[in-house]
Formats: C-alpha cells, sequence, structure tokens
C-alpha cells in the first residue's frame, strides 16, 4: 500500500476539503480516466483494490497512473478508551480528493476495456465518480 516514507509530523489536523480541485482535473498523460465528483478521502487500501481490479482486468496490459498519493495520516483510538489521554496513533493514510479531481489515468487499451475496467474500479472508490473515455 502507499504511505509516506518519511513525515515532518506525525499526525495532521481534519482540515475538510471546501469548493472544487484547481490541479489535475484533465486528462494529461492517458487517454481514460476516473474523476471524483464530491470531497472526501479515499484510503491507501482503496487505492490499492482499485488498481488491482484494473491490472486484473486489463490483463497488466496498456499503462495505468495513479494520480493521487495518500499522504494524511489518520489516527484512531483504539476500543473502549475513555475520552481525553491525547490523539491517538496513526493507523492509515488517505488522501484528500476535492471535486473534479482525476484519481485514475489508463491508456495503451480499447475503449471497451478501458471502460469496463474502469467502472470495476470505481466501486472500489467510496466517492461518486464518472469515467472520462475522451480527452477534452
Amino acid at each position: 500500500m502507499l504511505q509516506p516514507k518519511r513525515a515532518k509530523y506525525r499526525r495532521h489536523m481534519k482540515n475538510p476539503a471546501k469548493g472544487n480541485a484547481q490541479r489535475g482535473t484533465r486528462l494529461e498523460l492517458g487517454d481514460f480516466g476516473i474523476k471524483v465528483l464530491e470531497a472526501g478521502r479515499i484510503s491507501s487500501r482503496q487505492i490499492e483494490s482499485a488498481r488491482k481490479a484494473i491490472s486484473f482486468f486489463t490483463k497488466k496490459g496498456g499503462r495505468l497512473w495513479i494520480r493521487v498519493f495518500p499522504d494524511k495520516p489518520i489516527t484512531l483510538k483504539p476500543a473502549e478508551v475513555r475520552m481525553g489521554g491525547g490523539k491517538g496513533p496513526v493507523d492509515h493514510y488517505a488522501v484528500v480528493v476535492k471535486p473534479g479531481r482525476i484519481i485514475f489515468e489508463l491508456g495503451g487499451v480499447t475503449r471497451e476495456t478501458a471502460a469496463e475496467a474502469l467502472r470495476r474500479a470505481t466501486e472500489k472508490i467510496p466517492l461518486k465518480t464518472r469515467i472520462i473515455l475522451e480527452k477534452v
């Protein structure tokens, strides 16, 4: 799974995603992609699961680009722990995405193959998404 090698600070604040994405809103590398339509967090496990779904369906043909990186640590306190005592340890890493952000790009495969592979990947993402099948 994806996670940073080093971090300046071990724990981050939540800081909700407001507004629309300013960067990463167009296809740059591939011919097809997945665009997020609502704000939220995607964990490194969900990114890896979607990557595996695309890779499995395309039989490792074509090229896949992951346009986001989970660099935000998400902390959780253990179950049945009383209030107080500070912030809990880091549980996993996630990426905060805003509406309009492209998270996956795919190239080197046919349109039908790309559509089905990306459809399978969108089932692994917990946010509303749209499959982009042509460059604008």
